[in-house]
């Protein structure tokens, strides 16, 4: 597999370092020839000087032949910019790209950015796991849409305590899909009664992930 890493930032070094290590034929632009030097000394044969977001600079890469593109550059039209090309000038079969402001992931993948990575959206979610007062916690996100899986665990301060799934009030493109009790596993149905400790599996839209929280672990 042939790969090319655009952005000899630290996170482009670092990447391109760990690529290398795993066996990948892998080939970083970068735009300064210091850091190329540099780069070059420490890994070899593996960066070349210019702009990746020049046609020429790519076709010389070798992205005609090129699996993967990865465009890790601080600037977010620059990424885009890479990417895209790579797509349709070169047909490279996955782009993935850094978004610095996590606003712009939506108009990434709306232009067919095949992956996005956020690094503000990767720390807020660590932030939300580790501090103990947060009983919800971010699983994953859905890709090519506006869902998410959570997991809360149900406190005694939950408001759904003592009662059926049919009768609370989800918000719409959300739904509680599983409850794990006991160790056991729960596929549920409107009849079942949330109990204390409840482990609550669910699908909700990003935008009422506040609102599931309430409802589902309270105020704390």
């Amino acid at each position: 597999m042939y790969i090319i890493v655009a952005g000899g930032g630290k996170v482009g070094r670092y990447l391109t370092e760990t690529l290398v290590n795993d066996g990948y034929e892998v080939l970083l632009i970068e735009r300064l020839k210091a850091k190329v030097e540099q780069y070059t000394e420490q890994l070899g044969g593996v960066a070349v000087q210019g702009d990746a977001c020049e046609a020429q600079v790519l076709a010389d890469a070798g992205a005609g032949r090129a699996d993967v593109i990865i465009a890790v550059t601080g600037d977010d039209e620059d990424n885009l910019v890479i990417c895209q090309m790579a797509k349709r000038k070169f047909n490279v079969g996955r782009a993935i790209a850094r978004v610095n402001n996590p606003k712009n992931e939506r108009i990434f993948k709306h232009l067919g950015i095949d992956a996005t990575v956020s690094h503000t959206n990767i720390i807020l979610s660590m932030i939300e796991q580790v501090i103990p007062s947060h009983s919800l916690w971010h699983l994953t996100h859905l890709r090519n849409s506006d869902l998410e899986m959570i997991d809360a665990v149900l406190g005694s301060n939950s408001p759904v305590l003592n009662k059926s799934l049919s009768s609370i009030n989800l918000p719409a493109d959300s739904n509680v899909v599983l409850v794990v009790r006991n160790g056991k596993t729960i596929v549920p149905r409107g009849d079942l009664v949330f109990a204390p400790h409840d482990e609550v599996i669910a699908i909700v839209a990003r935008n009422s992930r506040h609102e599931v929280r309430r409802l589902l672990v309270g105020t704390e």
